[in-house]
């Protein structure tokens, strides 16, 4: 499934992004394709002043980063560590990262901040969103509970999620996975999974490698597939690019383009399924 299924839908207005937590651009994003092939316009958020200032040089209009922290519009206490991407607005739980190898390294409280955090819901210039990218350090459910609208459109959701407290009182997976089951949508898949061994052991020669000790990853949440009827034709094709560009789930997004034909007469479906065999 080498090709990308936007070049299918040619008429498909701009998939929108909502990126918070936006430095981990600067790696491998999920939708980096579709912003190369100007399929998208991102809306970003990442605290870190020059990391923002990066973000809006490197990706220029129609794409904009802002220098907010997000979370539920309240004053917070932002835990500075020793590495940027680790820094959070929960303490760093470090007797718990201390039994893990090259995680209390990474997660030296360095100095804390006091800091206003936005809801999502309150910031000006966000309409309709496709697709959630969420990166936060153990603040993703408090983003979540202040983007109520932001939640009603979104199609496709990529957050991150942790299995054990690597910042102290911090919501966990289970605690993510039932607010978004009840803001309309179904646990689709993981990204991988981070892992450690306990200290001393290290396996591989690399001590970010583990065994069985799952820590965090990254979880996708979909549009309930069982309401579909809820969602427009646009809405549908958007889905189903999400799911193919970014995921490669091919089941779910042929069943989303039968959607459409079954709405419209057409045979995307049946062209689908050929771009995928390779005919």
């Amino acid at each position: 499934m080498s090709f990308a299924l936007h070049q299918m839908l040619q008429d498909l207005p701009l998939i929108d992004i909502l990126d918070v937590g936006a430095m981990s651009l600067g790696g491998a994003s999920a939708y980096q394709q579709l912003v190369h092939h100007g399929k998208t316009r991102v809306i970003g958020f990442e605290p870190g002043q020059e990391e923002c200032r990066k973000l809006n040089e490197k990706m220029g209009p129609p794409h904009i980063f802002f220098p907010f922290f997000i979370g539920d519009g309240k004053p917070a206490t932002y835990y500075e560590t020793n590495e940027v991407m680790t820094g959070s607005l929960y303490r760093p739980n470090t007797r718990l990262l201390e039994k893990f190898q090259n995680l209390a390294e990474l997660t030296v409280p360095v100095r804390t901040h006091e800091v206003e955090t936005r809801r999502l819901d309150d910031i000006e210039g966000i309409g309709s969103v496709d697709f959630i990218k969420m990166d936060v350090q153990g603040s993703e459910l408090n983003v979540f509970k202040g983007a109520s609208k932001v939640l009603e459109s979104a199609l496709v959701i990529q957050v991150e999620v942790e299995f054990v407290e690597l910042y102290q009182g911090q919501p966990m997976f289970g605690d993510v996975d039932q607010y978004l089951r009840g803001k309309g949508y179904q646990f689709h898949t993981f990204l991988g999974f981070g892992k450690r061994c306990f200290k001393p052991l290290v396996v591989n020669d690399n001590i970010n490698d583990g065994l069985n000790q799952y820590l965090w990853s990254d979880a996708i949440y979909v549009k309930d597939w069982m309401r579909l009827e809820n969602l427009s034709t646009v809405q549908l094709k958007k889905y189903a690019v999400l799911l193919h560009d970014l995921f490669r789930s091919a089941d779910l997004c042929h069943l989303l383009l039968s959607t459409v034909d079954g709405r419209e007469g057409t045979g995307l479906a049946g062209r689908y399924l050929q771009m995928c065999s390779g005919r």
